[in-house]
Order: structure tokens, then sequence, then C-alpha cells
């Protein structure tokens, strides 16, 4: 779980390098959000990089955490202030391998 919180102060600083060192070399993304599916570190930053330069007032404020069987669920408030619930799966070495991500009706 404290990867998932070193996640979302990565974001609440808006420090985009540290918050791909979080991240597999290989690691995927799918944004249900936004109906997109990445993955590796270019494609990260690429969608990061805008989420992180415009954020709401009350963006990235956490919600729930909840550890899983194969993860970690975290809803939080998106880079909008959204309501957002993002599934985290971790690699042997710690780092984050795949995420899910979609719009939390909580």
């Amino acid at each position: 779980m404290a990867a998932v919180v070193d996640w979302l102060d990565c974001c609440r600083s808006h420090d985009l390098e540290a918050l791909l060192d979080l991240y597999a070399d290989q690691a995927r993304l799918e944004c249900a959000c936004e109906g997109s599916r990445i993955s590796g570190r270019s494609a990260l930053a690429d969608y990061w990089r805008p989420k992180l330069s415009t954020v709401a007032a009350d963006a990235f404020g956490l919600e729930e955490i909840t550890p899983q069987d194969d993860g970690v669920v975290l809803d939080y408030l998106s880079y909008e202030g959204k309501r957002v619930r993002i599934m985290f799966v971790f690699d042997a070495l710690g780092k984050i391998s795949h995420m899910r991500c979609a719009p939390s009706s909580r």
C-alpha cells in the first residue's frame, strides 16, 4: 500500500519523473475513463504529463485504499476532481506493472 501512497504523493506534487519511477519498464494502463490502453514509460509520460500540469483544487484526494489479494484498489479524486477507482498490480520488485482505472460511483 505504501507504493500507492507514494503514487498519490507524486501526483499531488506534479513530479512526473518520480511518478514514472514507480512503474515497471513495460507497465500497462487501461483507462476506462478515456477509453485508452497504453504501455511503457514513454506512453505513460505522455498520458500523465498533461494531467499533472492542469489539476483541480481537490485533485488527487484520497477517498479509500483497500488491499486485495492481487494488488491494491484506490478510490481517489482525479486531476479533474472526479471520483475514480484504480486497481494497482505490482511486479516482484514492487513496481506498478498494471493499472486499471474507471469512474467510481462511490
